[in-house]
């Protein structure tokens, strides 16, 4: 009896202080936020490049972690279209919208919407930057299969760095329009090789480099992502970056394993990098997700010791299982859960006070 009362006192004497410490505790500005999206990558793809870079990776240094459920607004399995304009606008559309709803109509993305309240906004991908994932967040088309019309929304963006691939749909055009001289007359630096992108110190940003897979391209994804960091956060107000590491998918729709380690592990590296910018930064949020899952992966055999893996897919194409969810800094804590991918953006709102709590 005597031992069960000095345990409930010692108790009492702990938790009050923490509880108080909590509640006079003010939450830690939001002041960035870098949206990084593995296009393609379930948990299984994360656990074949853990395995394949010897038993670790930098996803580890994240504690507050959800599950997102990726269905589309018209099919239990989404693609890249609709399961990122669910992030983009905050609705759940149909497979193939690019930022608009069910019923066709624009929506405001969050790009736009940080723009609109002065924030800096960017987009780092390692595919064409016309393509479904990055096109959402700054264009409005019924269809992701409309290219030209997705590079010309991005003149009218004002979205202050993209870097991706794709240049024949802005200077190679049927329509004889030069976006990219467009670009330039409106301030924009535009360059075409890794090299060259890291020479931009300030402004304006066009980045359009030849497609590639890890293995051709280097840490092109670290380095151009490490340069639109660089680039935003000189304005004072903050910024919103969004980074894909886009070809998880590629591997996965090929059903090659090896292709999907690579590019699992070239997007974690860039992952590394950005946590170790919001950790010295501080008002930095990281969240890390996926649009969905691509192959229907699983794992037969693997060594954390060697990085030996060997896998079989069950698809050439998306399943609908939750992808995880990945959450750092301030702010972090909202991610944990099992949600909706739509809510995503919800969260992006209130993390940034756009929105009442």
């Amino acid at each position: 009896m005597k031992k069960y009362i000095l345990l409930v006192v010692c108790a009492a004497t702990v938790y009050q202080p923490l509880r108080a410490q909590t509640r006079s505790a003010s939450p830690k500005k939001i002041k960035n936020i870098i949206f990084m999206i593995g296009d393609g990558m379930g948990t299984t793809q994360i656990y074949a490049g853990l395995t394949a870079n010897k038993g670790w990776l930098n996803l580890e240094r994240f504690k507050c972690i959800g599950f997102s459920r990726t269905n589309a607004a018209n099919d239990y399995i989404t693609e890249s279209a609709a399961g990122a304009t669910a992030f983009s606008i905050g609705e759940k559309t149909y497979n193939g919208a690019i930022g608009v709803d069910t019923a066709r109509r624009a929506k405001p993305t969050i790009t736009e919407i940080a723009h609109q309240h002065g924030l800096s906004t960017g987009i780092v991908v390692t595919t064409d930057i016309t393509d479904a994932t990055p096109a959402t967040f700054a264009a409005h088309e019924p269809s992701r299969e409309m290219s030209a019309e997705i590079a010309a929304d991005y003149i009218k963006s004002d979205v202050d760095v993209l870097i991706g691939a794709g240049r024949e749909h802005f200077d190679q055009r049927k329509d004889g329009r030069n976006l990219l001289e467009e670009f330039g007359k409106k301030g924009y630096h535009v360059k075409y090789t890794t090299e060259d992108i890291a020479t931009v110190k300030k402004g304006k940003l066009v980045g359009l480099i030849i497609e590639k897979r890890v293995a051709q391209r280097g840490d092109q994804l670290m380095q151009t992502t490490k340069t639109a960091i660089d680039l935003l956060k000189q304005n004072n107000k903050g910024f919103f970056l969004v980074v894909e590491g886009s070809k998880i998918d590629d591997g996965g729709h090929a059903n090659d394993l090896q292709y999907v380690t690579e590019e699992m592990i070239d997007f974690d590296r860039t992952i590394g990098a950005v946590l170790d910018f919001a950790k010295k930064d501080g008002e930095t949020l990281v969240v890390v997700t996926a649009d969905h899952e691509t192959g229907g992966l699983t794992i037969s055999e693997g060594d954390l010791q060697t990085g030996k893996i060997s896998g079989k897919f069950s698809t050439d194409d998306h399943t609908g299982v939750m992808v995880p969810v990945f959450a750092y800094g301030p702010g972090a804590e909202a991610f944990m859960g099992i949600y909706h991918n739509n809510t995503i953006f919800a969260k992006f709102m209130q993390a940034l006070h756009f929105v009442k709590k």
